[in-house]
């Protein structure tokens, strides 16, 4: 677990830095908020799973924030991009929520004790 948290926290930064320096001329204002958007609930979930890596959550709530950066971050990456790209990637517009939905599953399962 503790590689794929280094990662999702590296490639969070190298993203944000992309969308910040390189991507910013390029795309749409509200592109660009998406895209940051992506960028900050991977970052802020990558940090929660290396916070939470020795602790007494159950591990199914870290699968969860896992599940929820490539569903969530990475599908709106994609989308955010996908005119830059010259792909048309709006099926992948029902799986954003999905990864939000892991996220908050993650979440209230950060509340309940790990089960032996």
């Amino acid at each position: 677990m503790k590689y794929l948290i280094a990662f999702f926290g590296a490639s969070a930064v190298l993203l944000g830095a992309l969308g910040a320096h390189t991507l910013a001329p390029y795309l749409e204002a509200s592109a660009l908020n998406s895209f940051k958007t992506g960028v900050l609930y991977q970052l802020v979930h990558a940090v929660a799973l290396l916070a939470t890596l020795k602790s007494n959550i159950p591990n199914w709530a870290r699968y969860c924030w896992s599940a929820g950066i490539i569903l969530f971050s990475f599908s709106i990456y994609l989308l955010a991009t996908d005119d830059l790209l010259g792909v048309n990637l709006s099926f992948l517009g029902p799986i954003t929520p999905l990864g939000g939905l892991a996220f908050v599953v993650g979440w209230i399962g950060s509340a309940l004790p790990k089960s032996n």
